[in-house]
């Protein structure tokens, strides 16, 4: 299990469309990911689930991944946020 904190830097957060993109990559890998936001932490799988945390521009979560992919899940959940528009 592996987890990195990452900052949340487009205008609009994970909000309806980056979230759809968000989920989208993070169910192209075969770990369990999460995202944990102060004490919640819900399956970064699920859109209900991240729209739910109301994460906006500036926010820092933590992605956590275990399972057989989990660091190229880190990765590239990273790198997809940090290109968010």
């Amino acid at each position: 299990m592996i987890s990195r904190d990452i900052t949340i830097k487009n205008s609009v957060g994970l909000h309806t469309r980056p979230a759809t993109f968000f989920i989208q990559k993070a169910n192209s890998f075969k770990s369990a990911i999460w995202i944990q936001k102060d004490d919640r932490r819900i399956s970064a799988k699920s859109l209900l689930g991240v729209l739910s945390m109301g994460i906006t521009a500036g926010t820092t979560v933590t992605i956590i991944a275990d399972g057989p992919d989990e660091a190229e899940a880190i990765n590239g959940l990273e790198e997809l946020v940090n290109n968010l528009e």
